[in-house]
């Protein structure tokens, strides 16, 4: 009797503990289960996908189709700098050094020397980046869903102590397999909306929206209206979209590295006031044309991540111009593109690092024109 009392409380232990682990996994906060009732996974590239709008990539046509508009055979980077007093999003910073000054040597009969970096960051986070499969989700009733459907917690990789060192298939490397090579469309919208009259003719950003309706929300009817106006055929799948907005000039390279402290600061607290860029409807546009990835000031929109056409996307922030903002994608990118007075395409070049299950890559992409 005695032995069997035990073995009833030790169950129960068992049971309670099993109870408690399920509790700590459901996220506490909102739910959304419409992944799950519109069905966002298997995505159009199966159910066992990993590198999402990559695929694109695949396709020889659409490869032909960017590598076309180079015309004057010349190549731009449009990376962003990296640098401790860049803007970045909440608490994720950037801090290099430079150990040892000089790392090592003096060696040999010819005295060599050497320097090294050591890097402290949230690596596929900051400044120029690609946001991978495993960087955005919804939490939903079945636990925090991720691209195709993925539960995070069932992919994570564990290591030691059961410490999380990894996202399993939703890693950056898969994306970082294929890479990107698709046309870039520059959509300028600062010119747009100046000639419409809905901001100043010496402005040099959209403003930041306040509220819906803002002209720092780009519609759907924007995306068309500029298309219209800089004389572009409509977007095509495997395309990648730059939004021009203008706020990125506030941190622009050409200004960056002549800025003070003061100027920096500055720029990272109009960074944290919000962002002009696409509302609902023209994510909802571009996501139904199938397109490999966008380009924009950090946070403004995010596409296609779980699903399907992927027509789950933020907004400009803090106001989209249907629903709240949402944040669902893994890829995006700065630009500079739009500063060229030439034909606003080109072929547009990206890799992310192969770092086994990171979020994301930073990385400096370029545009051949």
């Amino acid at each position: 009797m005695r032995h069997s009392m035990i073995r009833k409380a030790v169950l129960t232990v068992l049971l309670l503990a099993f109870a408690a682990l399920a509790v700590a996994q459901t996220l506490k906060g909102p739910v959304s289960d419409k992944p799950l009732d519109e069905k966002w996974a298997p995505s159009k590239w199966g159910a066992n996908d990993r590198a999402g709008s990559a695929n694109h990539t695949k396709n020889a046509a659409n490869i032909a189709r960017a590598l076309a508009t180079i015309k004057q055979n010349k190549a731009i980077t449009i990376g962003k700098y990296y640098h401790r007093e860049a803007p970045a999003f909440g608490p994720r910073g950037w801090q290099m050094s430079i150990p040892g000054t000089p790392t090592g040597g003096p060696f040999g009969k010819n005295a060599l020397i050497y320097h090294d970096e050591l890097v402290t960051t949230e690596i596929g986070q900051i400044q120029t980046q690609f946001d991978g499969p495993g960087h955005i989700g919804v939490n939903t009733s079945k636990g925090p869903m991720m691209y195709n459907g993925v539960i995070s917690w069932d992919a994570y990789e564990h290591g030691a102590g059961g410490r999380v060192v990894g996202m399993g298939p939703l890693g950056v490397e898969h994306p970082g397999e294929l890479g990107f090579v698709c046309r870039v469309v520059v959509l300028d919208a600062v010119a747009y909306k100046k000639s419409k009259g809905v901001i100043p003719a010496g402005a040099e950003m959209l403003p930041i929206p306040t509220k819906p309706g803002d002209p720092g929300i780009v519609t759907a009817d924007d995306v068309r209206g500029m298309l219209q106006m800089q004389g572009l055929r409509d977007i095509a799948p495997g395309d990648c979209v730059a939004l021009h907005t203008g706020q990125g000039n506030s941190w622009s390279n050409d200004r960056y590295k002549s800025m003070n402290s003061a100027q920096r600061k500055a720029a990272r607290d109009l960074f944290d006031q919000g962002e002009p860029g696409f509302g609902l409807s023209a994510c909802e546009y571009l996501a139904a044309r199938d397109i490999a990835l966008t380009m924009l000031r950090y946070v403004g929109v995010r596409r296609a991540a779980l699903g399907g056409a992927g027509a789950r996307l933020r907004g400009a922030l803090p106001h989209g111009d249907a629903d709240p903002p949402g944040h669902l994608e893994p890829g995006e990118r700065r630009h500079q593109v739009a500063r060229r007075q030439e034909d606003p395409r080109g072929t547009f070049i990206w890799a992310p690092l192969r770092i086994i299950g990171a979020t994301g890559s930073p990385g400096n992409p370029m545009v051949l024109y």
